[in-house]
């Protein structure tokens, strides 16, 4: 997958379509990815005696990795992402690339 945890998104399919925020989790295996606020749905709770309340929760559900665009950082609109190799110090380093405006993709924090 070309999307990691933290990347900024917007949704281009889909009843969320034009929706935007972070990705949270990604499920690579799966081709899926949550964002908070987006694609909530409802969930009956079965009550957990000391932990949880029963009722009716909201909740992020996934969403497929192929309905969303990466947010290019540099030109900030949606865009697809290249990859490009560059030799630095001796190392061949892989980077992601905008396709839109060629500038590199830095990779995003992780917060674990």
């Amino acid at each position: 997958m070309r999307i990691r945890t933290g990347d900024n998104v917007l949704v281009i399919a889909g009843r969320e379509r034009g929706k935007s925020g972070q990705i949270s989790r990604v499920f690579p295996k799966e081709e899926r990815v949550i964002i908070p606020g987006v694609n909530l749905i409802k969930r009956h709770q079965k009550a957990r005696p000391g932990v949880m309340q029963s009722g009716i929760i909201e909740k992020e559900a996934p969403l497929r990795a192929s309905n969303v665009m990466l947010i290019c950082p540099s030109c900030n609109h949606p865009t697809r992402i290249g990859h490009r190799i560059s030799v630095e110090a001796g190392q061949s380093l892989k980077e992601r690339v905008c396709k839109r405006c060629g500038e590199a993709i830095p990779a995003p924090p992780v917060n674990r």
